[in-house]
């Protein structure tokens, strides 16, 4: 059979995935822990674990080392989200708790594909969603009148080519082809002269949307025979402005995805254990919109204009496989990364309370033929609560939030 009719029904998959889009509210602030089903199975790890042809989302250079098949998945998520107005410290008879949980779940779909060519080059492309954030409050927590949220998609479909070096060591590098779209309800309360530099670009203008390319590398080796290490940078993606929302992002409505840079290892303690671990840093200040504090005294939109306020996340990541049998194998891991809001900027980020620090994951792996695999995956991310200082309506709000999602993936390699 040849290349172009094997490719064909997953290159289908792909662009399916590509262009269905749905709403996610990620773990890591608004990234997902890992790419991947097994790889969310085992905290996240994905630098140093080259372990199917999805693992090329986390590192380029995976794709010199997986084999050639195809994987395709979805996640469904299910976050709670909580908002409380601390109204007793400025004066009123009670405090008021908002629901967030205006939509419960989201499925999120991925698929990957890879195949080698001659001369040590691998070429695949994975299409995935690499963040998000949503909230539906059907009480307004004091923005303006009606439901209030926010709903962000972020979709990015990935070409790689990946390079074996010699037998140890290979290099990948992908363009991140990436999509986004927002929208934005219920804050009438911040659509006027003084506090927008473009009234009526602040909310409930619908969905729009904006495109950008950027790129990762990576690198992964066989440094001894049990053990690969590997490191693979993300570039930030300078996207086209938001115009619908010029009033509520910095810059006139920009919205830049941030870069990453990850560190890992994996380790095969015996033939039937891996023990694998990561360190991510995600550089949230790459995106004003995001990092800019809340408290800039200067109108939303204008250039240098107020964020959300987000530090960067320095994210750990560690996880365990395995084998039980020749059909079954285990999977669990954990991940942790200090929530990125401080405690002075809790009134905007009701809109986005990305909080949550630690999340426990478990999976299994069953092999149905020698040549395919089903993956499962499960991740608790434990109730986190960050309480505003109460200095200023500013930071007058408490944000709390957990998480769970099941995930399911087939594998199949030709």
């Amino acid at each position: 059979m040849s290349y172009t009719a094997k490719a064909s029904p997953m290159l289908a998959l792909i662009v399916f995935a590509s262009c269905y889009s749905s709403s996610v509210f990620a773990t890591n602030g608004i990234a997902p822990i890992g790419l991947g089903t097994e790889h969310r199975a085992m905290g996240g790890v994905g630098a140093g674990y080259p372990a199917n042809s999805s693992s090329m989302a986390s590192n380029p250079a995976a794709a010199a080392w997986v084999k050639d098949g195809f994987d395709v998945g979805a996640e469904l998520f299910r976050p709670d989200r909580e908002a409380t107005f601390n109204g007793k410290a400025f004066g009123m008879p009670a405090d008021q708790v908002f629901d967030g949980n205006g939509k419960k779940s989201f499925l999120i779909p991925e698929a990957s594909y890879k195949r080698n060519l001659k001369g040590g080059v691998s070429l695949g492309v994975a299409a995935y969603g690499n963040g998000g954030m949503n909230t539906e409050y059907a009480i307004n927590p004091g923005f303006g009148q009606g439901e209030a949220g926010v709903d962000y998609q972020q979709l990015f479909v990935s070409p790689t080519a990946a390079f074996q070096l010699n037998p140890q060591h290979a290099v990948g590098i992908s363009a991140n082809m990436v999509y986004h779209r927002f929208k934005a309800s219920g804050l009438q309360g911040f659509d006027n002269a003084m506090t927008t530099a473009s009234p009526g670009h602040i909310t409930n203008n619908g969905y729009d949307s904006s495109t950008g390319i950027g790129f990762a590398v990576g690198w992964q080796g066989k440094v001894a025979p049990n053990l690969i290490v590997g490191a693979a940078y993300r570039s930030k993606v300078k996207m086209g402005e938001l115009d619908a929302y010029s009033g509520l992002f910095a810059n006139g409505g920009e919205f830049n995805v941030p870069g990453a840079v990850s560190v890992g290892a994996s380790w095969q303690v015996t033939p039937s254990t891996t023990v694998a671990a990561d360190v991510q840093h995600i550089y949230y200040k790459d995106s004003e919109a995001i990092s800019n504090s809340a408290l800039i005294q200067k109108p939303f939109g204008a250039n240098g204009g107020p964020g959300f306020g987000w530090d960067d996340m320095t994210v750990y990541k560690v996880g365990l496989k395995q084998q039980v049998n020749e059909k079954m194998a285990l999977m669990a891991g954990f991940n942790y990364g200090k929530q990125p809001i401080d405690s002075a900027q809790t009134t905007l980020n009701v809109l986005a309370p990305g909080v949550v620090e630690k999340h426990l994951t478990l999976g299994a792996q069953w092999t149905l033929s020698p040549k395919s695999k089903l993956n499962a995956s499960y991740v608790h991310a434990f109730e986190n609560e960050v309480k505003g200082n109460n200095s200023s309506r500013m930071d007058g709000y408490n944000l709390k939030m957990k998480q769970d999602s099941l995930g399911i993936s087939y594998s199949h390699e030709f």
